[in-house]
C-alpha cells in the first residue's frame, strides 16, 4: 500500500464505518481467547487493530513494510517495527496470536506468509486471518490499493492449512452490503477509501453491526474472517 494511501487509512480509520465495525470483530474474537499473551499485528498500518490488541491486555506489537506506517504508528503510541509479511523477524514460536487483516492478498506468495505465521506461533497459539472475498467483486478498487488476489473459503483454506495451521472457524463478513458494494464496485474507478456523510456512515456501520445478531455469517460476504491455530498436543 502507498504512503498516500496509507496516511488516508490513518486519518479515517477511528470514525469510518468498515474499520469501526472489523475492529468491533476483533474484540469479539479477542474474549474468547483467554488469557492474554504476546501478539503480533502484521500489515498493521497506522496501528488501529494493535491498540484494540493493547486495550485487551495483550504485548502487542505491530509491523509493516512501510516506513510511513511503521513511523505513524510509533507517532501514535503504538509498538511497531519494519519487516517483510514473508520473514518476519521474530523468534520461532515465540507469541501467543497473529492478527493478519488485509494482508494475504497484497502479497504473491501469500503460502510465505501464512507459513511464517505458523512458524512465530508458540503451540495452541492462534492466528486471525481477514482477507477480501470472492474475485467476482474484482474492480479498480482491488487494482488501486494493490490487491493481487480475492479468496474464496476453500483458497484461503488450503493456504492456511499447508502452512500447519487448523481452521477453527471461517465466516463471512459485510454481508448485507455485498449487492451494494457489487453495484458500487462496477462503478469504481479507484480506491473506496474516503470520509462520508456522517449519516451515511453510521447507517452503514448500523447495518453492519447487525449481522453479529442474524444468521448470515455462512453466506457470500465482502470479506472472510478466519480463526486458526497452531496444533499441540495439549490442546483438544
Amino acid at each position: 500500500m502507498e504512503a498516500t494511501e496509507i496516511r488516508r487509512l490513518i486519518a479515517l480509520e477511528d470514525t469510518h464505518w468498515w474499520y469501526r465495525e472489523r475492529r468491533a470483530v476483533l474484540r469479539n474474537e479477542l474474549r474468547t481467547l483467554g488469557r492474554p499473551g504476546r501478539a503480533l499485528d502484521i500489515g498493521a498500518a497506522g496501528g488501529g487493530n494493535t491498540r484494540v490488541l493493547v486495550e485487551a491486555g495483550w504485548d502487542a506489537t505491530a509491523t509493516d513494510t512501510s516506513e510511513t506506517a511503521v513511523a505513524l504508528a510509533r507517532k501514535r503510541g503504538v509498538p511497531a517495527v519494519r519487516a517483510d509479511a514473508r520473514a518476519l523477524p521474530f523468534a520461532s514460536g515465540s507469541v501467543d496470536l497473529v492478527t493478519a487483516f488485509d494482508v494475504l492478498e497484497h502479497i504473491r506468495e501469500d503460502d510465505l506468509v501464512a507459513a511464517e505465521i505458523a512458524r512465530v506461533l508458540a503451540p495452541g497459539g492462534h492466528a486471525l486471518i481477514a482477507v477480501p472475498c470472492d474475485m467476482s467483486l474484482w474492480s479498480a478498487h482491488d487494482d488501486a490499493v494493490g490487491h493481487v488476489r480475492r479468496y474464496h473459503r476453500d483458497t484461503l483454506t488450503v493456504v492456511v492449512e499447508k502452512a500447519g495451521l487448523r481452521v477453527d472457524r471461517i465466516w463471512s463478513w459485510n454481508v448485507l452490503l455485498r449487492p451494494l458494494v457489487a453495484r458500487y464496485r462496477r462503478r469504481s474507478q479507484g480506491s473506496d477509501l474516503r470520509k462520508l456523510p456522517a449519516l451515511v456512515n453510521a447507517g452503514l456501520s448500523a447495518i453492519v453491526a447487525a449481522e453479529r445478531y442474524l444468521p448470515v455469517q455462512s453466506l457470500n460476504g465482502v470479506t472472510l474472517f478466519m480463526r486458526a491455530r497452531l496444533g499441540s498436543e495439549l490442546c483438544p
